[in-house]
């Protein structure tokens, strides 16, 4: 079982992906796996995710032919496409300025998979594929999601801003790339 990195290169890939986005989902997983595993906020339809992934290709983890980690593509133009991240670019812009950030739209790693590496993999291989150009990458990570938070701070993440936005509370943060 060895595990690789690439970017989506098709509809196939992205049908995985929403298939471990439902598993992982906040209204699906359990208050024991939300606190120990973690979980994602957001859910995508096919539509907006394939339109992302047209724009610029989103980071996968694959088991042989089989998805087992994702890292979505974010770039500025979608913003009002996810209503619960319009906030989140909005405040980006007035802290980062001018500089020219992408966001990453969501991370999640089949449970099967976790420990192995793939997060910091997945992040390591964004990199090396975007920041000729791009600045930074920017996420928002909910604050109750303590394990996601802590994570990304260990690849180099530093919050920004901590902010409300749909009664979730939301912990800004970015990975400075120059």
């Amino acid at each position: 079982m060895e595990v690789t990195f690439s970017r989506v290169s098709c509809e196939g890939e992205l049908l995985q992906i929403l298939a471990l986005q439902k598993k992982n989902a906040l209204d699906v997983v359990s208050s024991i796996e939300k606190q120990n595993e973690g979980f994602v906020t957001v859910s995508h339809s096919f539509g907006v995710l394939k339109q992302m992934n047209d724009a610029c290709a989103h980071v996968i983890a694959k088991d042989a032919n089989k998805v087992v980690g994702y890292a979505l593509v974010m770039l500025k133009e979608f913003r009002d496409e996810i209503s619960v991240l319009s906030a989140m670019f909005e405040t980006a812009e007035e802290l980062l300025g001018d500089k020219h950030f992408l966001a990453m739209g969501q991370i999640c790693i089949s449970k099967a998979y976790r420990k192995r590496g793939i997060f910091r993999g997945m992040y390591t291989f964004y990199k090396e594929e975007l920041q000729d150009e791009f600045d930074c990458l920017l996420t928002e990570v909910a604050t109750e999601n303590k394990r996601s938070l802590e994570a990304h701070k260990s690849i180099g993440f530093k919050v920004l801003k901590t902010q409300v936005t749909d009664g979730i509370s939301w912990e800004l943060i970015s990975w400075d790339w120059k």
